[in-house]
């Protein structure tokens, strides 16, 4: 009986380790930091496929997209804080409000926003932007894809890479002029010819407030995708070791 009951208590104590773990794990993701992976090419150069990224729940207050599952537990944003104009943030898409987004911020509430022969316009003014020339990446066939890479330097100071493919315009290249609505943000992809941002309406379009997930911190792994989960042998050389903890701008 004595063997039977140090059992028991045994396994007793291993379950309410691991419970108490898994809700420390589920506070952290929701109050402080939660991983996120990039999964599109959208926001190349800054984050490449395969970065794994902490973004931090706390930067901009907490919204009920702030808990597991988006639990419809209040509305609007508590201990609520403006993000600043270039931050990269993780969003639900409006659109479904299921689906995590990151982009760029470019627009702010108020802010009249357009995009002129491939130039930001934000209140009439075009965005800074200088040529450094080109970026070389892999085409899904293997092959290279060349784009032409800028400096971009927006209203408040704040400068980040963009790409643009180099070639004819597209529809993207000239929009009418936005008009970001109180409580919402423009978005926009740092790969210019390859994000599906807040210029489509339909899809992404004006992001509310309260659809902010977190700002994007710092990049703590990342994997060029070249090595399977069981090829140990190539993992040294499909590891990307210069993005470790590398903050993210």
């Amino acid at each position: 009986m004595g063997i039977s009951r140090k059992k028991t208590g045994g396994i007793g104590e291993t379950i309410k380790t691991i419970v108490y773990a898994v809700l420390i794990a589920l506070v952290v993701r929701t109050v402080a930091f939660e991983p996120f992976n990039i999964p599109s090419k959208s926001m190349v150069p800054t984050l490449l496929v395969g970065d794994y990224l902490f973004v931090s729940k706390y930067s901009y207050g907490y919204s009920r997209h702030s808990l597991p599952l988006s639990l419809h537990l209040f509305d609007g944003r508590i201990f609520e804080q403006t993000p600043e104009r270039g931050d990269v943030v993780v969003f639900k898409v409006p659109s479904d409000n299921r689906t995590d987004y990151i982009k760029r911020l470019v627009g702010l509430p108020g802010d009249h926003i357009q995009i002129v022969h491939r130039v930001l316009y934000i209140n009439g003014k075009p965005v800074e932007r200088k040529q450094v020339g080109d970026y070389t990446d892999r085409d899904p066939r293997g092959g290279s894809q060349i784009y032409t890479q800028y400096v971009e330097t927006l209203p408040n100071g704040r400068s980040h890479l963009i790409l643009e493919y180099p070639g004819s315009e597209s529809q993207a290249d000239n929009t009418p002029e936005y008009v970001v609505p109180d409580h919402h943000y423009f978005m926009m992809g740092d790969n210019r010819d390859n994000s599906q941002d807040s210029r489509y309406l339909s899809v992404v379009g004006y992001v509310p407030a309260e659809n902010l997930v977190g700002r994007a911190e710092i990049i703590f792994f990342s994997t060029d995708g070249s090595a399977a989960l069981w090829e140990l042998w190539k993992w040294p050389w499909a590891i990307r070791w210069d993005r470790f903890f590398s903050l993210i701008h």
